[in-house]
């Protein structure tokens, strides 16, 4: 197994190199990441044009800003909650968020997972994409197939020098972008921005309705419950006692904060500039104070944006090392993240220029359907973690199929199926560029098209987990968790992927 470099993510000391590792463990004496970090990189995650997108779905749906505003952040709160409880298992094991899944899913089941997680960050780069794209093609005429190939490079250079790079490029896009979107938030709030076509165009008839508000809200939930998957790829540096109360509280404030914030100023530019498009929204406030600076604005965020592609990149990279390591043992090699990385960025690229469509209703319609499967896994997840094992594992035997997790565990894979399903009738799946239900189940008929889909299935998917388990010989697991020693995890997990 290869040795990271000597890299500083704060800065000072040996410049960055390329990340080593992958999916394998992160020994304590390699942990240097900080504690700080996390709630300005969490808070630049939802800091962009892509989360004012989200804005704009309400208002498209007849809901009014304030109460899209209102379904928005709530749905945040609640899906940052999930999310941020996820955040603390990083420290705590060093290991991607994937790898820990095997533990409820089993070595090989877990693909399962991996399946729709994998689904999840590849789909959100093709929005992510397609959103830059059409952007930068109505504000600055550019070709859409430049635009795609230029930002899915970059994202995958990012992604491909690993960890401490992007915790920097989240550094200084926050940097650079927090000014520019707080002007902008204060030139809306004081009519700046209502050019010609707007104050011409017919004011919407916007007010409320359930089945707005329900929708907002679950795109809101589900846009931060798909970083569950996530966050602790990128907390497993930090040191295994760091306070758990203090990192969730980090990654609840940065993510919620920044989301409700964008979420409101999205719904706000398509209430009063009637905005279908968020670069060009962004464009058109700031060339109206000051011209130039609407195009400066979009070229900033666009930049900023760039990180975004890499976290979803670096995160598809680890699931997909994962599923190949669940199958036939790897090892986690710098060559193998590089051609993976290459590999899913090629995949991206082919589904951008393949899928035509709005981006925003791309948007919509991706993000009702991440969560429904993202949620029976979380559930399962989060009720293994913090209510069946209470963050107690023997991480060596995450790398075999031979331990005590075994290849397959059919309490997490039933639990998560039964939970899926259970899910169906509550499906309420709407093409937003069409205007026509894709698929509504029974009881989402019944509720006149109100999606609790999510709900249900964190009730089912968690409540099945916790009943299966109540047959797990914990007290087994924990004498073989206290036979081990910090200085053998290593050394297992390292022949566990196989010697050079």
């Amino acid at each position: 197994m290869n040795q990271p470099e000597a890299i500083d993510v704060a800065g000072g000391g040996a410049g960055i190199e390329v990340e080593s590792h992958s999916i394998d463990y992160i020994p304590e004496t390699e942990r240097h990441a900080r504690l700080g970090s996390q709630g300005p990189f969490w808070f630049l995650g939802n800091f962009h044009f892509f989360t004012i997108s989200i804005g704009f779905v309400g208002p498209g749906m007849g809901l009014s800003a304030g109460w899209t505003t209102l379904a928005g952040a709530l749905g945040i709160m609640f899906g940052t909650i999930f999310m941020a409880f996820h955040g603390s298992q990083g420290p705590e094991m060093g290991l991607p968020q994937m790898i820990q899944s095997r533990a409820q899913f089993g070595y090989r089941g877990v693909i399962l997972a991996l399946l729709a997680t994998l689904f999840v960050f590849v789909g959100f780069n093709v929005v992510n994409v397609s959103l830059i794209t059409d952007g930068l093609k109505h504000v600055f005429g550019l070709d859409a197939t430049l635009a795609a190939v230029v930002a899915i490079l970059a994202g995958a250079l990012l992604s491909i020098y690993g960890h401490d790079l992007m915790h920097k490029a989240f550094k200084w896009a926050l940097i650079v972008t927090l000014p520019l979107y707080a002007l902008v938030t204060l030139a809306l709030m004081f009519g700046v921005g209502h050019g010609p076509a707007a104050a011409a165009a017919p004011a919407p008839a916007l007010g409320f309705n359930w089945i707005a508000f329900a929708t907002q809200f679950a795109i809101g939930a589900s846009y931060n419950i798909s970083y569950a998957p996530y966050v602790s790829d990128y907390s497993r540096y930090l040191p295994k006692h760091t306070s758990r109360r203090k990192l969730i509280t980090a990654v609840f404030l940065g993510a919620s904060l920044s989301g409700a914030w964008m979420i409101g100023l999205g719904a706000w530019l398509a209430q009063q500039l009637k905005a279908e498009d968020a670069l060009v929204a962004l464009n058109q406030v700031g060339s109206s104070m000051l011209p130039g600076l609407g195009h400066v604005i979009v070229m900033v965020s666009v930049a900023g944006f760039l990180p975004i592609i890499a976290l979803n990149t670096y995160s598809a990279m680890l699931t997909l090392l994962t599923g190949v390591d669940s199958i036939r043992k790897i090892t986690p090699t710098r060559s193998a993240r590089v051609l993976s990385i290459m590999a899913i960025s090629a995949v991206v690229l082919v589904c951008v220029l393949a899928i035509k469509g709005n981006g925003i209703a791309l948007l919509n319609t991706f993000l009702v359907l991440m969560l429904y499967f993202l949620v029976p896994w979380t559930a399962v997840n989060l009720v293994d973690y913090f209510f069946v094992r209470k963050g107690r594992y023997a991480i060596p035997h995450f790398f075999t199929p031979k331990g005590i997790y075994g290849a397959w565990q059919m309490r997490g894979i039933a639990a998560y199926v039964v939970g899926f399903v259970a899910m169906i009738p509550f499906f309420y799946v709407y093409d937003a560029e069409a205007q026509k239900e894709v698929f509504v189940g029974y009881v989402a008929h019944l509720l006149g098209g109100v999606d609790i889909a999510w709900l249900v299935g964190l009730i089912v998917a968690g409540g099945v987990y916790w009943l299966l388990s109540r047959s797990l010989d914990l007290r087994a697991e924990e004498k073989i968790i206290r036979s081990m020693k910090e200085s053998d995890f290593a050394a297992i997990a390292q022949r566990a992927n196989g010697e050079h």
